[in-house]
């Protein structure tokens, strides 16, 4: 009955009689019939408040909100005290739910009371600190219509809203977001550094030397935004892609009003996307675009065909496509849009027909190149069929001519024609009033108009009534003697009228021009009052004054402030004392904790830091130096066995005596670190114990590079060769230091100097970018022969440089500057680990280019850039070679960087094929036959000399 509109009230009794029941869909539907009917029998309302006492203790947690619920929307004023106190305990209920609804009721019980503001706002600022998402939102809503303006309340919970946001339910974020805005509005500084640009720069005429320099430096400093303002920008931009369209809306007036003029460029796809919902939420989203393109236009103009009328979109959504359209146009489309104009003209649809009448004089006032083509186009029309396209046209081509009425007197004879046919008043006076404003230019057809409007003067609309007495007038001033005679019967026409206007403008215009006795002073200017110069109309778009209200908003959408609306504050000069929203976290948990368990936690942390970035570098090291992916994937998969063999050979190790006690306590944590942890140790104690460090690092390598799938005894076997290896290797660089160095930064493998090089080329530290040795590389250089009898390897001059070059800015990309670049394979100038680049640079336009240098370089971590010196000039059709070193931390990762002119930048990238990150070796065909046909020996193959 309810749902059907009919009066159900006299039930009441029989009901709430029901409330009791232990069915909860009963109960549901008692509770539905009360919130509906409880304001009308508040005396048999009461008799039940006893049963949703009891059921806010029920342990049923969707009956006690639904009780809540109930409560608290019986607007009774008697219940207040049961209501609050309702509320105070729901809101440290456990269920999250019961909460959320807690934080409805205080709305409820504000608007009911508003005394109780104060301890409302104490169960906001509890409810603020509730971790769940489904309260948050709710509690913001109750904190927007309570006390909006304690902002104090948002400090401490700011970074945990802002955290929380993607995960709240789509009408809290709506909610959260707009009420985030208007907190960042007061508490950062504004991003937009232009305005304040402009500001200063006014003032410098006055200022002195000094003053102006001090201005100029302030200006240099870079602004740096608050990491708080940075975490909302950030935390909102992947609900841009939300399904909720007042989401994608929240966070675009978000964009909108805080965040960077460079950064809200991202908003445009996502409004965009919502034009295919329905209607309604189309004719919001429009406004909203319509507003924005007024101050932007670059956001929207990729997307200038998404605003093109269909044929099925209502009437308000033409003429809001349209209002977008006229504030994208330009020089570049204009020509376009004119023609999808023209097609818009033929519409069924009159109003928008006129609309777009309108469109096209906008366009022609403000793109003066498309002007007379316009005007053109809009005299064609008055020759159409259709009397309210032909008025249109009139009128928009009064006020065109308004702005340059000397080139265009064929016109208004043309139109003074049209009055005969046209039967709008609005189009008959605007006609009437180009004519009087041009009389002296056509003093044939001037009087004779007025002629004619004198006859029908009786029947004509009062619009046109106030014009034909202007012309009259304007008429009587400069050809009296045409039309003195007309003009007073004229006026004594409009002396009878019936409207008190047009009687009042008779009495006036006749003391005005007609000379006589009582006539005053300002009868001797009536020429200059009536002919005076008019300002030309200014055709403005009527969204020009809707941005000082917030976007998304009713009062936005009404154009007038609505109840409740909260304005945006101005950005604040200087910026708040940011530690306010600083949090401190007392962390009780690990007080208890024994200290054994704390210990151990902190070698996991760094264990799992040090063994990713290890990882990392290792991956990036058998990408650049090609080793096998079996040997690589021995390492991940049986760490476990390598440990075991590594711990099982320590400690062998150190029952023969052969190691230091350094060496014995490192065997002892072996057991609990992983290869990444061992050779961060090594690196710590590298200075302490160089020769011990050098063969057991040397042994741990070789024990690894042969664990997978062996045991520990042919481990420990394994280990006592190497290590016979190794001491010879040890002794080996003390008399000949030179060759190994050489040897080591012959596949540039190691960052450090020729010292650590020669004394340990298998450890790297952690923090170096660097990747650290292989075993199966390691193994390939303990092979090199290094004695007096072998030939050294040595770096040659490459036999073999192709001369084919690579495409780093495209000539129709860079505007007419083309570069490419190529590898010269020589040693780079720039340093030893940097890989030499030549780039030409080729001006294809006609004009000089000026200023041509490395801008903003995108290097990844540890890469390192040396760029060319800026070049001055580049003549029309002329070419220069200049030479850059890229360090590239042997890989093929991409050096990303911008190619800057005078006027433009363009992001460019340089990622190296493998070979270029080698250097040619020259090497005696008896020695690389020795060696095993691995990958880096087919790299020194396939990219080195041989020599016989």
């Amino acid at each position: 009955m309810i749902a059907k509109g009919k009066n159900a009230s006299e039930l009441f009794p029989a009901v709430v009689k029901n409330v009791a029941s232990k069915n909860i869909e009963i109960k549901k539907l008692v509770y539905v019939y009360l919130v509906r009917y409880a304001e009308e029998q508040q005396d048999l309302a009461l008799l039940s408040i006893s049963t949703f006492q009891r059921a806010l203790k029920d342990p049923n947690q969707l009956i006690r909100a639904s009780a809540l619920r109930v409560l608290s929307s019986i607007r009774v004023p008697i219940i207040v005290p049961i209501m609050m106190l309702a509320i105070k305990e729901a809101s440290a209920d456990l269920s999250p739910y019961v909460r959320k609804n807690a934080a409805h009721a205080i709305q409820k019980l504000y608007s009911l009371d508003p005394e109780q503001k104060e301890m409302l706002i104490e169960i906001i600022e509890k409810l603020l600190k509730d971790k769940s998402t489904l309260v948050a939102g709710s509690v913001v809503m109750a904190f927007e219509e309570v006390c909006p303006d304690r902002i104090d309340l948002i400090h401490k919970n700011y970074r945990k809203l802002c955290n929380l946001l993607v995960d709240v339910e789509e009408w809290g974020q709506v909610v959260i977001i707009h009420m985030l805005t208007r907190y960042a509005r007061t508490q950062f500084v504004s991003p937009w550094k232009e305005d304040d640009g402009l500001e200063d720069n006014e003032k410098d005429f006055y200022d002195s030397d000094e003053e102006q320099k001090e201005k100029s430096d302030k200006r240099k400093k870079a602004y740096t935004m608050d990491p708080d303002h940075r975490l909302l920008i950030r935390n909102t931009k992947p609900l841009l892609q939300s399904r909720n369209a007042a989401v994608v809306m929240a966070v675009a007036q978000l964009y909108w009003h805080i965040a960077p003029k460079s950064e809200v460029g991202i908003i445009s796809k996502p409004l965009v996307r919502l034009l295919r919902s329905n209607r309604e939420v189309q004719y919001i989203v429009l406004q909203n675009i319509a507003t924005m393109s007024i101050q932007r236009k670059g956001m929207f103009e990729p997307y200038l065909k998404s605003f093109y009328v269909r044929s099925t979109d209502p009437t308000m959504i033409k003429i809001l496509k349209l209002e977008i359209l006229t504030n994208l146009a330009n020089e570049a489309n204009i020509s376009t849009l004119l023609r999808e104009f023209q097609t818009y003209v033929k519409s069924q649809d009159k109003q928008f027909a006129a609309a777009t009448i309108q469109t096209i004089g906008r366009c022609a006032t403000n793109i003066s190149e498309v002007t007379d083509t316009c005007l053109n186009g809009l005299v064609c029309l008055l020759s159409n069929r259709d009397e309210i396209v032909v008025a249109e046209s009139v009128v928009v081509i009064k006020k065109l001519l308004q702005m340059q009425p000397i080139q265009h007197g064929e016109i208004i004879k043309h139109m003074a024609k049209l009055l005969d046919s046209i039967t709008v008043p609005v189009a008959r006076a605007s006609i009437l009033w180009l004519i009087g404003e041009n009389c002296e230019r056509v003093p044939i057809i001037a009087p004779d108009v007025l002629r004619k409007m004198a006859k029908s003067f009786t029947s004509e609309d009062d619009l046109v009534k106030l014009q034909i007495l202007n012309l009259g007038a304007k008429l009587y001033l400069t050809n009296s003697r045409q039309t003195k005679l007309l003009t007073q019967y004229i006026l004594n026409l409009g002396k009878y009228d019936q409207n008190y206007d047009i009687r009042d403008r008779t009495r006036f215009i006749r003391q005005l021009i007609v000379p006589n006795e009582k006539s005053g002073a300002l009868s001797k200017y009536a020429k200059k009052i009536f002919l005076a110069q008019k300002p030309a109309p200014l055709l403005e778009s009527p969204f020009k004054d809707r941005d000082h209200f917030q976007l998304g908003t009713l009062s936005h959408t009404l154009n007038t402030k609505a109840t409740g609306y909260l304005e945006l504050s101005n950005w604040p000069e200087v910026a708040p004392d940011p530690s306010v929203r600083n949090v401190e976290v007392i962390e009780l948990a690990k007080e208890w904790t024994p200290a054994g368990k704390a210990k151990k936690e902190k070698p996991d942390k760094k264990f799992y830091s040090e063994s990713e970035e290890e990882e990392d570098s290792s991956e990036s090291s058998s990408d650049s130096e090609s080793e096998s992916g079996s040997e690589s994937g021995e390492q991940d998969e049986e760490g476990d066995s390598s440990e075991d063999s590594s711990e099982d050979s320590s400690e062998h190790q150190s029952e023969s005596g052969s190691e230091s006690e350094a060496e014995n306590k490192r065997a002892g944590q072996k057991s609990s670190r992983t290869k990444g942890k061992r050779d961060s140790e090594d690196v710590d104690k590298e200075n302490e114990n160089s020769k011990t460090s050098d063969s057991s690092d040397a042994e741990s390598s070789s024990i690894e590079g042969s664990s997978s799938g062996s045991e520990s005894e042919s481990v420990s076997e394994s280990e006592s060769e190497s290590r016979k290896v190794t001491k010879e290797k040890g002794k080996k660089p003390k008399q000949d230091g030179n060759p190994l160095t050489k040897d080591v930064s012959l596949l540039d493998l190691d960052d450090s100097d020729s010292n650590h090089a020669s004394v340990n080329p298998v450890s790297t530290p952690v923090a170096l970018p660097v990747p650290a040795l292989s075993p199966s590389l390691i193994a390939d250089l303990e092979g090199l022969n290094l004695s007096a009898s072998s030939s050294v390897i040595s770096v040659s001059t490459p036999v073999f440089v192709p001369m084919t070059t690579h495409v780093l800015l495209h000539r129709m990309s860079g505007k007419g500057l083309a570069a490419h670049y190529s590898f010269p394979r020589q040693p780079c100038i720039f340093g030893d680990k940097m890989v030499s680049v030549q780039i030409t640079l080729n001006n294809t336009t006609d004009r000089k280019i000026e200023n041509i240098h490395i801008g903003e370089k995108k290097l990844p971590m540890g890469m390192q850039m040396h760029v060319f010196n800026p070049i001055g000039s580049l003549e029309p059709g002329g070419s220069i070679t200049v030479s850059m070193g890229i360090d590239f931390c042997d890989s093929t990762q991409t050096a990303s960087f911008q190619l800057c002119t005078k006027d433009d930048c363009f992001s460019v990238n340089i990622q190296p094929p493998v070979g270029e990150l080698l250097l040619p070796v020259a090497m005696s065909e008896k020695d690389f036959k020795k060696e095993p046909p691995n990958k880096s020996n087919f790299f020194l193959h396939e990219y080195g000399k041989i020599t016989a």
